[in-house]
Formats: structure tokens, C-alpha cells, sequence
């Protein structure tokens, strides 16, 4: 159906499928025709206004529309409407060209006809109109016919989105036996289709699982219960699904789904229970206070507060008072705890009951009598082999410390606590009496004085005494004794030091001297009082008297005023100390008071040279002087001993040279030489390298004397004895041998060889190198060019005589 509209002027043609479609045409084009006709008609008014002669009207100008509309999703170019001015005769001069959102992209239009097609496939979610703009031009003057003219084309929708869930995940808890149309939770989906055109994003909601106990609510997605008293300990979760559909659920609809957990929160619908009506235990006898019996547990099935219980034990006062029950705070049991000893010669066995009851009830539910359950415990006391008891726990007793040997101080008892009741002996454990002051009857434990007692030295004695059974197990158990030794005056007081005081010679009669004071070992009761007082005597001390100040002192006072050094420098004073015991006992002490040439401000020196110079009544010029010259003579005497010392050292040094010069100790035994003892030098060659030592040195020097006492034996008793005889051959030869075989004889640099002289006829050597003379004389070393020959006189009958060896 087309129709035609003139509108002041307008010629507008469309060809409308419907009447909705004429209207939407016409709301969407907020300033096109309308806005040009506003436009004349206020030209024209204004035109009138001014009293114009001529009025000059506007050319009549029109469009004629068809359809701007586009279904989404179409993937087929389609031509969706045509522009078309009322100057156009069909001549082809009328250029149509169109601008604006989507203009030669997604939306083209023919210039000669006007028609306007799509390009691709549109998307109302995406965009869901397009705003163009349309325009006529003249094609021979290039002018525009109209001017430039906006329309809307708008994209229609279809169903082509899926609801979705917004949200998600879902969870939600309720408290248990909550009643039936309580709310859940809701859920929301959303449809991206218009929902002002049909039905596409119209949603409805529907329960998928989760029935019977939950609903829903189909146009708002409120989960309601739908079953009464849902129980938290029969199921506590729950998972329900949720579905939603588009266009009402009509056919072609899209759907989805989701899941809402379900929690049920507990209340307190239970109360405690336990599973056993009786429950039985054992314990030694023996066990200690706080020992663990046993555990009971009430069962409940509720959880965090509701399920918390206290235990408690109910039956007579002293069973009750014997255990007891505590909660414990994690696993909400009942742990039975010891809080007396036990005796299984006393009670064996314990029956009471225990009770279990919820802190926290709620009447909504259950009565107060269901929140509460009551059980049996028996507890049975095992017999245990226990040690001795004694009968007290600690023993304290007083003894004096004069108290003889053998004296009593104490009994102690102990007792076997089983049926058997094993006989007992006791003891003193050694470490605990280390002097042995004590000991004990191992019979009857009655403790006595073993040795003399000493307050002074132990005031008290902490003795452990031990009790052991003599048969099965051997089983002891020990107590502490306590024994005071209790105090008897049986010590002298005493001075508190020993004074030394002194006298100025300027003291006036009545001055104070010196302030004494006494200690006594002993502790009295009523504390300690001496008395101080003087040895009586015939004659009344003209000097000094002692003046007793009743507080455990006294002082000394000078009773004339003449004291000098020159009369006298010391006095002797015998003072008498007496306690307050009973019986009395008293010390004498005798002071030696010093007359002293005090300073000025009344001090007398006590030390140094000063002290020194008055003990010995001289001056102390004189003292230092013999200071001085004490002195002086010390080291004067200290460097003639130095001195002394040197010249010793140095005398026994030259000796030690001599003695190393000697003949016998540096030159081989092994060459016997004789002097004729006129003054003939022998000129001997000394060793080159210095001889060694040898502890045996004074061996062979004493071997030596011999040797040469009896060469001059045999040389006195043979004056007729040649060179050539047997025997004196034989002494050499042996000498020789006695030569050779001593391992400390050290090597020589020098050899001698010697000549026998005789009455005109040959002489034979005497040397003991000819053993070895075809070797020896060609090393032999010549220390003197001209060999000496020694005249042997004892043959020749001359008296004096000089033999060496």
C-alpha cells in the first residue's frame, strides 16, 4: 500500500507495510521534513512582519521515502529503502549521494536511482541504528536540489542470544529445620536481544534439580524451600540447578543454567549422648595427683558452639573430692584426673556417676532435660608394692652441745603401708652426716649423740634417715631430720683485735686513750653482756684505769698527766674481759701502751723511718745516719767480693793453661824420652790439633806415675843394663803393647826418634815406632833438623836423674 502526505509543501511518498512502520519512519527523523517546513513557514512569517511588497515563496521541494529498515544477521545485500526527490523526471539528473555512519562500508546507495542497500551483515548488539545523511545534487549545475536531509535506519532484532547468569557462582546457606518458603537466594540472568521487541529477551525461570526441597519463583529467580524441617545432620549441603529460558519458553527459545550450593547452618536440635552406660577403669595406688584415669565422650551431633558440653561427677562428697572431670577443649571429651592419693589398704574401689550437659540450649527445639545425659564410671585401685611411710613428714629436734655420747636426741618411725607389712630397719645416710655426730638404732630409729658436739663450729645438723623394708622388694623411703645444737658458755670472750694503744705526752689525767670492745663464739639467748675490769692488785695503778661504758665496751683512761719519754715508753696494762654466762667465763689480755711524741693534731706515727727512730730512742737524723753508713759498708763489701771472685777466676785459668801445657797431658805415651836433667832442651813439637778431653784422664795419669816409678826402679837396680838386653828390650816391647792397645790415645802431628848413648859404642833406638819403621820413616815428620841425642846417665852410674814418661 503506498500513500502520499503533503505536508506544507512536502510531497513525501512511502511505501509502508504498515501503519507501525510509518510512525517509527516518522520518529526517527527528528529534523528532516518537519524541521524544513518549521523552517518556511517562519521565513514567510517573518517576511509579513516586515510590511514586505513582495513575497517571495519557497520552491516546493519533496522526498519520497521507502522503507529504512534492516533485519540483523542477514548475510544477503538487500535494498532497504530508496531516496527520491520530486525534481526527479526519471531524466537522470539528479546525482543521489549519501553520508554518515556506515556510508560506503555497510550502507550504499545508487546516485541515479536512490536506492540504498545493504553491504554486510549487521549485528543490533552491536549497533543497533545508523544515523545518514542524504542529499540531491543537479547533475548539469553541480548545485543541490534539496538540502541535505538526515534519516535514521535502524536494525531490527531476532533471537540470536543465549540468557546468561550474572554472578555466578552461587552459594547461599540456611539454617536447618527453617520452614517451608523461606528465601534461598535469587538468581539473575540477562538476554543481550531487545527487549522491546517481541518476546526474544523476555525470561522464565524453572528448578532442574534440586526438587522437592527447593523452589522457584519463574519471572524474579527467588529459591525458596519447599520442604519442611530439613536436618543438618541427615544432609548438609545441597547443589540445585537453575534454568532460564528466553521468549517465555516458547519454541525456538534459548536456555541455560547454574548451580546454587546450598549449606545448611546447625542449630542446637541435639543434645549429648554418651554410648556406654558404664564405663570402667584401673589405676595404681601408687599413681601421683593429676595422673589421667581415663576418658569418656558424649556423643552430639551438632558442631562448633552447640556441640560444646561440660562434664561433672555426681555422688558422695568424699569420692567426688577423690577424682575429678575436666572438658577437653578441642575434642569436647571428659578426661577423669587424680586429685587425692589413693590406698588400696584403704578403698579399692569407686563407683560414681557422670554427667554431660550442653552450654549452650535453645528450648525451640528440644526440652532442657534432652540437652543433658548421664553415664557410670567404676574406677578400680590396683594394689601396688609401696615403700615405707613415715610417720611424719620432717623431724626437727634440740639438742645442747655439751650433751654426752650416747645421749638421745630423737626417735624416728616408719611402717610398712601393705597387707604384708614387711619389717623396717633405719639408717643415716653417710652424705648427709659427713662428721658422724650421730647415729642410729637400725632396730627402733632412735637417733643418739656419737661424738662431742661443737655449736661454734655446727649450729645444725640436717641428717637423712632412711627406711627400708628387709624382705620381697627392698623397697626404702627416706625423711629429712633436723637437729639444732643448742648453745652452753663454754667459750672466753676476747678482745675484739689486738690494740695497740698509745699515750701522747701532752695527755691530760681523764683523757681517753683507747676504746675497747670483746667478741664471744657463744650466742646467748638474751645476747651477749660482757664486763670489763682490771687485774686487782694491792696497789691501786697510779697510770691509767679502765672505765666500763655498760654497752660491751670500754675505754682506757690516763689517771695523772706526766707522761715523757724520758721516764718511760711503754706501760703494761692487764685487762679483764667476763661475759654474762653461766657459768662466768673471763680472759685476760695484757696492752702495752706506747708513750708516743705525737704531731701537733694529737697522731702518733705507727710506721716508717719516724716509728722506726722513736721504738729506738734516737733522733731521726742519728737513725738515717747510721742508715747511710749501714749502707755504704754493704757495697763496699759486695764489690770486694766481686772482686775477689775475678782473681780467682783468672789464677784458675792460668793453672788450667799450665796444666794443659803439660808433657804428659798433650804428648803421646807411646814415645818413652829421657833427660839427662842439666838444662838440655828438649824441644818437644806440640800437637797441631788440641787434645780431647777424657773422663778416663786421670786414669792414665795415675797409670803413668806408676810406669815411671818402675823404669826408675828398674834403671837404679840395673846401672849395667844395655840397649841390647833381654829385659830392658822386654819393658820396652810391653810398654809398646800397652801403647797400642789404649783406644784414647788421639793421633799425633810429630814424631820424635831418640839415640842410646853408651862408652863409645852403638846405641840402639828406644823408641817404639821401630815396630812399624820401615812405614814411619818415610811419614815422618822432621820438626827440628838436628836430632837430639839425650845422654841415658843412670848406666853411667851419675846420681841425678830425670826420667819422663
Amino acid at each position: 500500500m503506498e500513500s502520499a502526505v503533503e505536508m506544507h509543501g512536502w510531497t513525501v511518498k512511502m511505501s509502508m507495510p504498515s501503519v507501525l512502520a510509518m510512525v517509527m519512519v516518522f520518529s526517527m527523523i527528528p529534523g528532516g521534513v518537519l524541521s524544513d517546513m518549521r523552517d518556511t513557514r517562519g521565513l514567510e512569517a517573518q517576511q509579513l512582519a516586515q510590511g514586505g511588497t513582495h513575497l517571495h515563496r519557497r520552491l516546493r521541494r519533496a522526498w519520497i521515502w521507502k522503507q529504512l529498515f534492516v533485519l540483523e544477521e542477514d548475510p544477503t545485500p538487500r535494498v532497504i529503502g530508496q531516496l527520491k526527490s520530486d525534481s526527479d523526471r526519471g531524466e537522470f539528473s539528479i546525482k543521489y549521494v549519501l553520508s554518515g555512519e556506515g556510508a560506503g562500508d555497510v550502507f550504499e546507495i545508487d546516485e541515479y536511482s536512490g536506492e540504498i542497500r545493504t553491504l554486510k551483515k549487521l549485528d543490533r548488539e552491536e549497533k543497533a541504528f545508523y544515523v545518514l545523511q542524504a542529499q540531491a545534487i543537479n547533475r548539469r549545475s553541480n548545485e543541490p536540489e534539496e538540502p541535505e536531509s538526515e534519516f535514521i535506519i535502524k536494525v531490527e532484532d531476532i533471537n540470536d542470544n543465549v540468557p546468561q547468569f550474572q554472578n555466578e557462582p552461587y552459594v547461599s546457606s540456611i539454617p536447618e529445620m527453617c520452614p517451608t518458603g523461606t528465601t534461598v537466594a535469587q538468581v539473575t540472568a540477562t538476554d543481550a536481544d531487545d527487549p522491546m521487541f517481541g518476546n526474544n529477551a523476555k525470561l522464565i525461570y524453572s528448578i532442574l534439580q534440586g526438587e522437592p526441597y527447593f523452589s522457584v519463583e519463574p519471572k524474579t529467580g527467588i529459591i525458596v524451600t519447599s520442604w519442611p524441617n530439613m536436618d543438618r545432620e541427615a544432609r548438609e549441603q545441597y547443589l540445585v540447578v537453575v534454568q532460564v529460558k528466553d521468549m517465555l519458553g516458547l519454541s525456538g527459545s534459548y536456555s541455560s543454567s547454574t548451580t546454587v550450593t546450598i549449606s545448611l547452618t546447625d542449630v542446637n536440635d541435639n543434645g549429648p549422648t554418651f554410648q556406654h552406660h558404664l564405663y570402667a577403669f584401673a589405676i595404681p595406688e601408687n599413681a601421683a595427683v593429676g595422673t589421667t584415669v581415663g576418658k569418656i565422650m558424649a556423643e552430639d551431633g551438632d558442631i562448633g558452639i552447640n556441640a560444646k558440653m561440660t562434664y561433672s561427677l555426681e555422688d558422695d562428697l568424699e569420692e567426688s573430692s577423690t577424682f575429678i572431670i575436666t572438658t577437653h577443649p578441642m575434642t569436647q571429651e571428659g578426661v577423669v584426673l587424680l586429685a587425692k592419693p589413693l590406698d588400696y589398704e584403704t578403698k579399692r574401689r569407686y563407683v560414681m556417676a557422670a554427667e554431660a550437659v550442653n552450654d549452650h540450649v535453645d528450648t525451640r527445639f528440644l526440652n532442657l532435660e534432652d540437652f543433658r545425659d548421664r553415664t557410670t564410671l567404676k574406677i578400680v585401685v590396683e594394689n601396688v608394692d609401696e615403700p615405707p611411710v613415715f610417720l611424719s613428714r620432717v623431724y626437727e629436734w634440740k639438742v645442747a652441745e655439751n650433751a654426752a655420747v650416747g645421749t638421745v636426741v630423737g626417735s624416728v618411725s616408719a611402717r610398712d603401708t601393705d597387707t604384708v607389712n614387711n619389717p623396717i630397719r633405719y639408717s643415716i645416710d653417710k652424705r648427709s652426716d659427713t662428721t658422724k655426730a650421730f647415729k642410729i638404732d637400725p632396730n627402733n630409729g632412735t637417733i643418739t649423740v656419737a661424738k662431742a658436739l661443737d655449736r661454734e663450729t655446727s649450729d645444725w645438723h640436717n641428717v637423712t634417715v632412711e627406711a627400708k623394708e628387709t624382705t620381697q622388694n627392698h623397697l626404702s623411703s627416706s625423711v629429712a631430720v633436723f637437729i639444732k645444737v643448742l648453745d652452753i658458755n663454754d667459750n672466753v670472750p676476747r678482745l675484739t683485735r689486738d690494740y695497740q694503744p698509745y699515750i701522747c705526752e701532752g695527755t691530760q689525767a681523764g683523757d681517753l686513750i683507747q676504746l675497747l670492745s670483746a667478741v664471744d663464739p657463744d650466742d646467748p639467748v638474751e645476747g651477749h653482756h660482757f664486763y670489763f675490769s682490771m687485774v686487782p692488785e694491792k696497789h691501786i695503778n697510779p697510770n691509767f684505769t679502765i672505765r666500763d661504758n655498760q654497752d660491751n665496751t670500754a675505754g682506757i683512761v690516763a689517771r695523772r698527766s706526766t707522761f715523757t719519754r724520758k721516764d718511760r715508753t711503754q706501760y703494761l696494762l692487764p685487762v679483764v674481759v667476763t661475759d654474762s654466762g653461766s657459768p662466768a667465763l673471763s680472759s685476760t689480755s695484757t696492752l702495752t701502751i706506747s708513750v708516743c711524741s705525737c704531731h701537733p693534731a694529737g697522731h702518733c706515727p705507727t710506721g716508717g723511718v719516724e716509728a722506726l727512730a722513736m721504738s729506738m730512742g734516737v733522733s731521726l737524723q742519728t737513725l738515717l745516719g747510721l742508715l747511710v753508713c749501714l749502707v755504704t759498708l754493704t757495697v763496699l763489701s759486695i764489690l770486694m767480693l766481686m772482686v775477689r771472685r775475678h782473681r780467682r777466676k783468672q789464677q784458675e785459668g792460668l793453672k788450667v793453661e799450665g796444666k794443659e801445657l803439660e808433657l804428659p797431658e798433650t804428648v803421646s805415651q807411646k814415645v818413652l824420652y829421657y833427660g839427662e836433667g842439666r838444662g838440655a832442651d828438649l824441644n818437644f813439637c806440640q800437637p797441631v790439633v788440641p787434645l780431647r778431653p777424657h773422663p778416663r784422664r786421670r786414669d792414665r795419669r795415675l797409670r803413668r806415675e806408676d810406669i815411671r816409678a818402675s823404669i826408675r826402679m828398674s834403671l837404679r837396680e840395673s846401672h849395667l843394663i844395655g840397649p841390647d838386653d833381654e829385659v830392658f828390650r822386654q819393658f820396652i816391647l810391653d810398654r809398646l803393647a800397652e801403647a797400642d792397645q789404649d783406644p784414647y790415645v788421639p793421633p799425633f802431628d810429630c814424631l820424635r826418634t831418640y839415640a842410646y848413648e853408651g862408652s863409645g859404642s852403638p846405641t840402639g833406638s828406644l823408641s817404639s815406632l821401630e815396630s812399624s819403621s820401615s812405614e814411619l820413616e818415610l811419614d815422618q815428620p822432621v820438626c827440628n833438623p838436628r836430632p837430639y841425642l839425650v845422654r841415658l846417665t843412670p848406666w853411667y852410674g851419675v846420681g841425678g836423674e830425670d826420667t819422663t814418661f
